[in-house]
């Protein structure tokens, strides 16, 4: 039987309507991918390095604000059981020795980069209310009311700002994982799985707002709670992270933890605030005060590049001790000279008012020495776009195995500074090139400054663990010698032959803590 042909006509009806529908297809997606261009993953993990999980939250840097946010919607959800050793036996350290030395095994084995690993495993120590919530709750119920101040004149709820580091690590660490934006620490939840461990006593508020002998005491208490952790007991407390940002802080008692990790303003080259051997570049870290003025940025630095027309300016104390005494003395040379604006600062907004204003219609900023040799003006100068000025012949500066001052500041040894005639030239020789030059950097490097919740990549809290890393393999090498040197003044043994007993007295007794 043959086939029924089919015309001619109807196959090429047919065709036509194929070959349109084809054609209306290859329009409608070349019309949605020019609506919806797929990303590229490359690209985008090059543009981006840390990539940003929830990029509505915003980011503050008030720590007051920050505070208030954090106190009235995530303190009341924390947890009320805490690390409190209530008796301790030494099989308790040896067997938490084991189970360490187990899971370091464990990751030298496993990576092949251990020691130098990020991130960086941190246990964040659940410590008594009292030495962490209560003391941010009495600073929030009272810096409205008080108008305290040091000896000196300085605002006391100021300076806690200023030196408030302690609150910004703490927030981060133990902010829920889903809100960090930080890549290179994490929070661990068994001792044993932690590289390092955070002690979250906040040294500075209880310094300035308790009771000399309430304060005393509860460095104290602070002190014997921490020492009597099987951790601290197997590194001697090597391992272990204490914000101590004021040199007035945990003072009475931080000899007991000289061998600890501290984070400091500077390392106090006129040993006027550390006693020889508490203080290293080797083990302790440097960390930039908490900015006192509002960030001025690209956009604002460059609409005030046209109403700098101060050539040098400082607003603070103009009298301070120790190494500060160099303020007194730039008074008497720099008094009267033309385009030079030297004030003594004021307390309250209107203060900071004074500061911002001035530092954002100046080319320089003076940043001589105060009571020790790093100054909180320094960090406002660069967040203001102001070139600091610095005056020092040893300042140790935060970060600086990352970050290259030489790009934002000008460094003036005290000699030089002091010499009649001599600093306002040399600042006036400076080209207009290199201004402009370092002024793009200040823009650039003001992030590494800025405190904030969350905490943001390539800002001071970021660069805080980039910096631990470089310092973990030194740490675990100290740890390993003293565990395996005998120190008579370690530990008092006294041995009863007939019993077969042993016990020992710690050297941290609670007399030799009355001191």
């Amino acid at each position: 039987m043959r086939a029924k042909q089919i015309p001619s006509s109807l196959t090429r009806s047919k065709s036509q309507i194929l070959l349109l529908f084809f054609s209306l297809s290859l329009i409608l997606l070349s019309f949605l991918f020019f609506l919806f261009p797929p990303s590229d993953p490359a690209a985008s993990s090059t543009t981006h390095p840390y990539p940003h999980p929830h990029p509505r939250i915003p980011s503050q840097t008030s720590f007051i604000a920050s505070l208030e946010h954090f106190l009235t919607h995530k303190a009341l959800n924390h947890r009320s059981s805490d690390d409190t050793v209530r008796s301790l036996l030494q099989d308790d350290v040896r067997m938490f020795d084991d189970r360490k030395f187990a899971k370091e095994m464990d990751w030298v084995r496993g990576d092949p980069y251990y020691p130098l690993n990020f991130p960086i495993r941190v246990y964040v120590y659940q410590m008594p209310n009292k030495f962490t919530y209560d003391l941010l709750w009495l600073f929030r119920n009272t810096y409205r009311e008080t108008s305290n101040l040091t000896s000196n004149g300085s605002p006391v709820h100021r300076i806690i700002e200023q030196h408030s580091i302690d609150y910004w690590l703490w927030a981060d660490l133990i902010a829920p994982e889903s809100e960090r934006l930080l890549k290179n620490v994490v929070r661990v939840d068994r001792q044993e799985e932690a590289d390092l461990f955070y002690m979250p006593f906040f040294t500075t508020i209880s310094f300035f707002l308790l009771e000399k002998q309430q304060c005393k005491a509860l460095y104290r208490e602070a002190l014997k709670w921490v020492t009597d952790q099987p951790a601290w007991k197997r590194s001697e407390g090597r391992d272990h992270i204490f914000p101590i940002h004021h040199p007035w802080s945990f003072k009475s008692v931080r000899r007991y933890v000289k061998n600890s990790i501290w984070l400091l303003p500077d390392m106090d080259s006129t040993g006027n605030w550390y006693k020889p051997g508490q203080v290293s570049l080797e083990k302790d870290l440097i960390l930039p005060y908490v900015p006192n003025v509002d960030l001025c940025d690209a956009k604002c630095v460059s609409e005030s590049e046209s109403k700098r027309t101060i050539l040098l300016f400082f607003r603070g104390r103009l009298k301070r001790n120790a190494g500060g005494k160099i303020r007194s003395k730039l008074v008497t040379e720099l008094a009267g000279a033309k385009d030079v604006v030297i004030e003594e600062g004021t307390s309250g907004d209107q203060g900071k008012a004074a500061a911002q204003k001035g530092m954002r219609r100046s080319i320089f900023c003076l940043s001589p020495a105060g009571d020790t040799p790093s100054s909180a003006r320094l960090f406002d100068a660069i967040v203001s776009g102001c070139i600091p000025v610095i005056i020092s012949d040893e300042l140790e500066l935060p970060f600086e195995g990352i970050l290259d001052y030489r790009k934002i500041a000008i460094f003036v040894s005290l000699t030089d500074a002091v010499q009649p005639g001599w600093l306002l030239p040399f600042l006036k020789g400076i080209s207009s090139t290199q201004i402009r030059e370092m002024r793009r950097n200040l823009v650039e490097y003001s992030r590494h400054f800025m405190y904030s919740s969350p905490a943001q990549p390539l800002g001071p809290e970021d660069l805080v663990w980039r910096m631990m890393g470089g310092k973990l393999v030194n740490i675990k090498l100290h740890t390993r010698r003293s565990q395996r040197v005998v120190k008579e003044s370690r530990s008092v043994c006294t041995c009863d032959c007939r019993s077969g007993n042993n016990t020992t007295s710690s050297t941290l007794s609670g007399q030799s803590l009355s001191g």
